[in-house]
Protein backbone atom coordinates (compact mmCIF):
# COMPACT_ATOMS: atom_id res chain seq x y z
CA UNK A 1 0.00 0.00 0.00
CA UNK A 2 1.93 3.50 -1.00
CA UNK A 3 0.32 7.09 -0.40
CA UNK A 4 1.61 10.08 -2.75
CA UNK A 5 1.53 12.50 0.19
CA UNK A 6 -0.81 14.65 -2.07
CA UNK A 7 -3.76 15.22 0.05
CA UNK A 8 -6.98 15.16 -1.68
CA UNK A 9 -8.85 17.11 0.71
CA UNK A 10 -9.61 18.09 4.46
CA UNK A 11 -12.54 15.75 6.21
CA UNK A 12 -14.16 17.01 9.77
CA UNK A 13 -13.68 14.44 12.32
CA UNK A 14 -17.29 14.07 13.57
CA UNK A 15 -16.48 11.57 16.20
CA UNK A 16 -13.80 10.59 18.51
CA UNK A 17 -15.12 7.54 20.67
CA UNK A 18 -13.58 4.65 22.81
CA UNK A 19 -15.39 1.52 22.66
CA UNK A 20 -15.53 -1.05 25.10
CA UNK A 21 -17.69 -3.85 23.40
CA UNK A 22 -16.00 -4.37 20.15
CA UNK A 23 -15.77 -7.24 18.94
CA UNK A 24 -12.26 -9.73 19.11
CA UNK A 25 -11.26 -12.66 16.68
CA UNK A 26 -12.29 -15.15 19.25
CA UNK A 27 -16.05 -13.21 20.16
CA UNK A 28 -14.43 -11.57 23.40
CA UNK A 29 -15.43 -8.00 23.67
CA UNK A 30 -12.06 -5.96 24.20
CA UNK A 31 -11.74 -1.79 24.26
CA UNK A 32 -11.09 0.07 20.96
CA UNK A 33 -10.32 3.96 19.98
CA UNK A 34 -12.62 4.55 17.05
CA UNK A 35 -12.52 7.92 14.44
CA UNK A 36 -15.64 8.74 12.28
CA UNK A 37 -14.55 11.09 10.14
CA UNK A 38 -16.73 12.99 7.46
CA UNK A 39 -15.65 13.96 3.92
CA UNK A 40 -16.63 13.66 0.38
CA UNK A 41 -13.51 12.46 -2.41
CA UNK A 42 -12.03 9.95 -0.37
CA UNK A 43 -15.91 7.68 0.11
CA UNK A 44 -15.21 7.63 -3.71
CA UNK A 45 -14.46 4.06 -4.93
CA UNK A 46 -14.67 3.34 -0.96
CA UNK A 47 -14.96 -0.01 0.49
CA UNK A 48 -15.14 -2.01 3.53
CA UNK A 49 -10.96 -2.86 4.20
CA UNK A 50 -9.22 -0.34 1.90
CA UNK A 51 -7.01 1.71 2.63
CA UNK A 52 -7.08 6.07 3.61
CA UNK A 53 -4.39 7.83 4.95
CA UNK A 54 -5.56 10.32 8.08
CA UNK A 55 -2.96 12.55 9.02
CA UNK A 56 -0.61 10.31 7.14
CA UNK A 57 -1.69 7.45 9.06
CA UNK A 58 -2.39 4.44 6.87
CA UNK A 59 -6.13 3.20 8.23
CA UNK A 60 -8.37 0.54 7.44
CA UNK A 61 -11.93 1.72 6.35
CA UNK A 62 -14.18 -0.62 8.95
CA UNK A 63 -17.78 0.89 8.07
CA UNK A 64 -19.02 3.78 5.89
CA UNK A 65 -22.12 5.62 4.61
CA UNK A 66 -22.69 8.58 2.01
CA UNK A 67 -21.32 11.11 4.29
CA UNK A 68 -18.64 9.56 6.39
CA UNK A 69 -16.61 6.60 7.52
CA UNK A 70 -15.28 4.54 10.25
CA UNK A 71 -11.90 3.66 11.46
CA UNK A 72 -10.08 1.84 14.54
CA UNK A 73 -6.61 2.88 15.61
CA UNK A 74 -4.73 0.77 17.34
CA UNK A 75 -2.67 0.79 20.66
CA UNK A 76 0.41 1.27 18.46
CA UNK A 77 -0.71 3.83 16.57
CA UNK A 78 -2.08 6.03 19.15
CA UNK A 79 1.69 5.94 20.81
CA UNK A 80 2.96 6.47 17.20
CA UNK A 81 0.67 9.46 16.15
CA UNK A 82 -0.91 12.36 16.73
CA UNK A 83 -4.27 10.74 16.17
CA UNK A 84 -5.24 10.85 19.79
CA UNK A 85 -4.89 14.60 20.09
CA UNK A 86 -8.17 14.78 17.91
CA UNK A 87 -11.28 16.09 18.77
CA UNK A 88 -14.84 16.31 17.21
CA UNK A 89 -15.04 18.92 14.45
CA UNK A 90 -10.46 19.08 13.76
CA UNK A 91 -9.97 19.10 10.43
CA UNK A 92 -7.39 16.43 9.67
CA UNK A 93 -5.66 15.55 5.90
CA UNK A 94 -7.30 12.40 3.98
CA UNK A 95 -5.34 10.45 0.70
CA UNK A 96 -7.00 7.35 -0.76
CA UNK A 97 -4.24 4.61 -1.85
CA UNK A 98 -2.56 5.33 -5.18
CA UNK A 99 -3.44 3.16 -8.17
CA UNK A 100 -1.00 1.67 -10.25
CA UNK A 101 -2.57 3.97 -13.13
CA UNK A 102 -1.95 7.16 -11.25
CA UNK A 103 0.87 9.88 -11.54
CA UNK A 104 2.66 10.41 -8.21
CA UNK A 105 3.11 14.14 -7.92
CA UNK A 106 4.96 13.98 -4.12
CA UNK A 107 6.95 11.20 -3.31
CA UNK A 108 6.46 7.62 -2.05
CA UNK A 109 4.56 7.47 1.28
CA UNK A 110 3.73 4.17 3.16
CA UNK A 111 1.71 6.14 5.98
CA UNK A 112 3.61 4.24 8.63
CA UNK A 113 4.38 6.91 10.49
CA UNK A 114 7.97 7.25 12.32
CA UNK A 115 7.03 9.62 15.29
CA UNK A 116 4.80 12.76 15.68
CA UNK A 117 6.89 16.03 16.09
CA UNK A 118 5.96 19.16 17.21
CA UNK A 119 5.51 22.89 15.66
CA UNK A 120 7.69 24.99 17.06
CA UNK A 121 7.11 28.10 15.02
CA UNK A 122 5.88 30.21 12.33
CA UNK A 123 7.06 32.49 10.04
CA UNK A 124 5.56 33.83 7.37
CA UNK A 125 7.50 35.22 4.27
CA UNK A 126 5.61 36.89 1.32
CA UNK A 127 2.77 34.53 0.82
CA UNK A 128 5.03 31.65 1.74
CA UNK A 129 4.75 30.46 5.72
CA UNK A 130 7.65 28.68 7.35
CA UNK A 131 7.21 25.36 9.88
CA UNK A 132 9.75 24.58 12.13
CA UNK A 133 9.43 20.94 13.34
CA UNK A 134 10.91 19.13 16.03
CA UNK A 135 12.09 15.39 15.90
CA UNK A 136 13.87 12.95 17.46
CA UNK A 137 17.56 11.28 16.99
CA UNK A 138 15.79 8.35 15.63
CA UNK A 139 14.30 10.47 13.03
CA UNK A 140 17.11 12.74 12.59
CA UNK A 141 19.64 10.61 10.37
CA UNK A 142 17.03 10.19 7.42
CA UNK A 143 16.14 13.84 6.94
CA UNK A 144 18.07 16.02 5.43
CA UNK A 145 17.91 19.46 2.97
CA UNK A 146 16.35 18.76 -0.05
CA UNK A 147 14.82 15.55 1.04
CA UNK A 148 11.29 14.63 1.05
CA UNK A 149 9.32 14.05 4.60
CA UNK A 150 5.71 13.61 5.04
CA UNK A 151 4.41 16.11 7.63
CA UNK A 152 0.42 14.80 8.60
CA UNK A 153 0.85 13.01 5.15
CA UNK A 154 1.88 15.88 2.84
CA UNK A 155 4.54 15.27 0.96
CA UNK A 156 7.28 18.41 1.33
CA UNK A 157 10.70 19.28 1.35
CA UNK A 158 12.87 19.76 4.12
CA UNK A 159 14.61 23.28 3.69
CA UNK A 160 16.85 23.45 6.51
CA UNK A 161 17.86 20.76 9.58
CA UNK A 162 19.55 21.68 12.74
CA UNK A 163 20.80 18.29 14.05
CA UNK A 164 22.13 19.94 17.63
CA UNK A 165 18.68 21.59 18.09
CA UNK A 166 17.04 18.98 16.46
CA UNK A 167 14.63 20.59 14.42
CA UNK A 168 14.05 21.26 10.38
CA UNK A 169 12.32 23.77 8.65
CA UNK A 170 9.62 23.79 5.64
CA UNK A 171 8.16 25.75 3.37
CA UNK A 172 4.83 26.10 2.55
CA UNK A 173 3.26 28.21 -0.76
CA UNK A 174 0.14 29.84 -0.50
CA UNK A 175 -2.14 26.99 -2.26
CA UNK A 176 -0.68 24.40 -0.25
CA UNK A 177 -1.69 26.21 2.70
CA UNK A 178 -5.24 26.54 2.26
CA UNK A 179 -5.17 23.02 1.32
CA UNK A 180 -3.77 21.23 4.38
CA UNK A 181 -4.13 21.17 7.88
CA UNK A 182 -0.71 22.30 9.39
CA UNK A 183 -1.55 26.17 9.26
CA UNK A 184 -4.56 25.17 11.16
CA UNK A 185 -2.37 24.07 14.10
CA UNK A 186 -0.88 26.16 16.81
CA UNK A 187 2.59 26.53 17.86
CA UNK A 188 2.79 23.51 20.61
CA UNK A 189 0.42 20.95 18.31
CA UNK A 190 2.36 17.69 17.43
CA UNK A 191 2.08 16.76 13.08
CA UNK A 192 2.62 13.14 11.71
CA UNK A 193 6.10 12.78 10.58
CA UNK A 194 7.53 9.85 7.94
CA UNK A 195 10.66 9.89 6.27
CA UNK A 196 11.41 9.26 3.08
CA UNK A 197 11.56 5.16 2.98
CA UNK A 198 14.09 5.35 0.16
CA UNK A 199 16.36 6.95 2.32
CA UNK A 200 15.56 4.29 4.95
CA UNK A 201 15.78 1.59 2.83
CA UNK A 202 19.21 2.46 1.91
CA UNK A 203 20.45 3.21 5.24
CA UNK A 204 19.11 -0.04 6.11
CA UNK A 205 21.49 -1.67 3.12
CA UNK A 206 24.41 -0.18 3.83
CA UNK A 207 24.24 -0.69 7.52
CA UNK A 208 23.77 -4.59 6.60
CA UNK A 209 27.05 -3.93 4.25
CA UNK A 210 28.64 -2.27 7.41
CA UNK A 211 27.74 -5.04 9.49
CA UNK A 212 29.10 -8.19 6.70
CA UNK A 213 32.63 -6.13 6.33
CA UNK A 214 33.09 -5.94 10.07
CA UNK A 215 32.18 -9.92 10.23
CA UNK A 216 34.78 -9.76 7.22
CA UNK A 217 37.17 -8.20 9.00
CA UNK A 218 36.89 -10.33 12.17
CA UNK A 219 37.49 -13.69 10.31
CA UNK A 220 40.61 -12.18 8.51
CA UNK A 221 42.16 -11.33 11.96
CA UNK A 222 41.03 -14.83 13.00
CA UNK A 223 42.34 -16.13 9.76
CA UNK A 224 45.96 -14.06 10.12
CA UNK A 225 46.17 -15.41 13.75
CA UNK A 226 45.58 -19.22 13.03
CA UNK A 227 48.22 -18.66 10.33
CA UNK A 228 50.73 -16.71 12.57
CA UNK A 229 50.05 -19.91 15.02
CA UNK A 230 50.25 -22.37 12.82
CA UNK A 231 53.91 -20.97 11.65
CA UNK A 232 54.94 -20.76 15.34
CA UNK A 233 54.53 -24.01 16.01
CA UNK A 234 56.33 -25.18 12.50
CA UNK A 235 59.11 -23.33 13.90
CA UNK A 236 58.97 -24.77 17.05
CA UNK A 237 58.37 -28.20 15.48
CA UNK A 238 61.71 -27.63 13.18
CA UNK A 239 63.88 -25.78 15.83
CA UNK A 240 63.05 -29.19 18.40
CA UNK A 241 64.07 -31.66 15.41
CA UNK A 242 67.13 -30.43 14.73
CA UNK A 243 68.18 -30.84 17.84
Amino acid sequence: MVFTGIVEEMGTVLSVERKANLEMWDGSKSEGFVLRIKCKVALEGAYIGCSIAVNGTCLTVTTFDAEAFEVNCAPETLRRTDLGDLGKGDPVNLERSMAASDRNSGHFVQGHVDEAGKILKFTPEGDSLWVRISLSDDLLPFVIPKGYIAVDGTSLTVCEVNRKEKWFNLMLIAHTQKCIVIPKKKVGDRVNLEGDCMGKYAAAAVGNVRQELSEVKQQLRFSQAAALLSLLVATCLALLRRR
